[in-house]
């Protein structure tokens, strides 16, 4: 059974930086392709950046060029670096495990303001 578990979250200024972690617990977390959504009350949750087994990465439009997906398999670890934050990316962001079957955490949240 998997379990993720989310930290790094708080309150930040626009224009700074945070980086999220994310937990694996479980067997074998080199196998599973990681990502990262973010959520906002009555949206849908939105796709930020997933980071492959293969070390593959790709961005949702909102995370292109300020965001990093990167992972740890010696951990059992995953991140997110944002920086140049917006208010817009205030959110509950949310860790995802998929390797046949997806895994979520229970979210960290994420405010931006001044």
């Amino acid at each position: 059974q998997v379990q993720l578990v989310e930290s790094g979250g708080g309150l930040v200024q626009p224009g700074g930086s945070l980086r999220l972690s994310c937990a694996f617990s479980g067997s074998f977390f080199s196998l599973y392709d990681m990502g990262w959504y973010r959520q906002t009350p009555g949206k849908q949750r939105e796709f930020v950046a997933r980071i492959t087994s293969s070390d593959g990465t790709m961005y949702g439009d909102p995370a292109k060029g300020r965001f990093t997906v990167a992972r740890d398999n010696a951990r059992n670890m995953a991140y997110l670096q944002m920086n140049a934050l917006k208010s817009e990316d205030t959110a509950v962001y949310y860790c995802n495990a998929d390797r046949e079957r997806e895994y979520w955490g229970q979210g960290t949240q994420v405010i931006v303001s001044s």
